[in-house]
């Protein structure tokens, strides 16, 4: 048993937080009486975890451009960097951070991406502020216990835990756009935890917290660790996150079955509504009502399948294009450029 207590105070994220071997049962673990001591390793976990790294959690402050508010963000690099949501600083033209030791810094905006809700600062940290680790939230697993860290309603520094709930989901964005590999979590998020971290019994951060359901109890989201490293190093090299575009209005069409069938393409498809003047799709010679099915022999089902697929490996490379016009399937090569972000 003293094992057991031990391993789920320092467990990884391997699965191996819970410590039971090959030749433990549950039953045997809930009826011994020292469980009660699972408990305390349950309590001294989330304890050690909040105290290593609630200090790197600060409050960001936000306002001018008509609007003002306050989040949640995490020091992630020595140096200064701070990561929070596009949502909590989208539109401010003045960014401060309250630091959890106490004292405030003006911020500048690195980078900010409403298609992953994710957003990047820099500012000047009191001295000894510590970072946290950002970790590989591919090794989580539903039922690992994750932290919560943030300012909810204006409270500073509050802990929740929780479970993973599940992984993997997709959840709109304020700008409509789906961000992909969002954990969901029941850790209790409220208004002001946005942008702060979830994290591990490892002390590694795994998600940024953006979103809860509101009236529902335990529903709440967090974009994952490793779709936030991508948009960091984006920010770093190109100050933005790049993505490619055929210069095209969609929207999903179901298709009929019959047709489906013939060309061997999915229930749903993109149907072009407009296209950009001398932009990728015009030059390339696709036309309003034309119904793109594939991009490269991968199936397009919808507007988010379209978006999914533009990512920035696309961007100058030929790809080839099925669609069908006039009742038959045809095949039309455009080439991508860099969508350029909205003033």
């Amino acid at each position: 048993m003293d094992r057991w207590v031990e391993t789920l105070a320092f467990g990884d994220l391997e699965g191996r937080a819970f410590g039971v071997g090959p030749g433990d049962a549950a039953d045997d673990l809930l009826s011994d009486p020292a469980s009660d001591r699972a408990l305390d390793a349950y309590s001294r976990t989330v304890a050690t975890v909040a105290d290593a790294v609630g200090p790197s959690v600060v409050r960001v402050e936000s306002g001018g451009g008509g609007r003002g508010g306050t989040g949640s963000g995490v020091v992630i690099a020595g140096d200064g960097l701070v990561l929070t949501n596009s949502h909590v600083v989208s539109g401010s033209r003045q960014l401060r951070l309250a630091f959890a030791e106490g004292g405030h810094s003006r911020a500048e905006l690195l980078g900010n991406d409403p298609d992953c809700d994710l957003a990047l600062l820099r500012a000047e940290l009191p001295r000894a502020t510590p970072a946290a680790r950002l970790g590989d939230s591919k090794r989580l697993k539903r039922g690992h216990l994750v932290i919560a860290i943030g300012n909810p309603l204006g409270f500073e520094s509050t802990v929740t835990a929780g479970v993973v709930s599940a992984l993997g989901r997709s959840l709109r964005s304020h700008n409509g756009r789906l961000i992909e590999d969002v954990i969901q979590t029941d850790a209790a998020l409220n208004p002001g935890n946005s942008g702060g971290p979830l994290v591990a019994a490892s002390g590694d951060v795994v998600g940024i917290n953006t979103a809860m359901i509101g009236g529902a109890q335990g529903l709440c989201f967090a974009v994952s660790s490793n779709t936030a490293q991508f948009v960091v190093g984006e920010f770093i090299a190109h100050g933005r996150v790049r993505r490619a575009h055929l210069g095209i209005a969609a929207q999903t069409l179901p298709l009929p079955r019959r047709l489906s069938l013939a060309i061997g393409a999915g229930p749903r498809a993109v149907r072009v509504g407009e296209i950009e003047a001398n932009g990728p799709a015009d030059r390339g010679g696709l036309r309003v009502g034309d119904i793109l099915v594939a991009i490269d022999g991968t199936e397009i089902h919808g507007a988010d399948d379209l978006i999914r697929s533009l990512g920035s490996d696309r961007i100058g490379r030929p790809a080839e294009l099925a669609v069908i016009r006039d009742a038959r399937l045809q095949r039309i090569t455009v080439t991508p450029i860099e969508r350029q972000p909205r003033a």
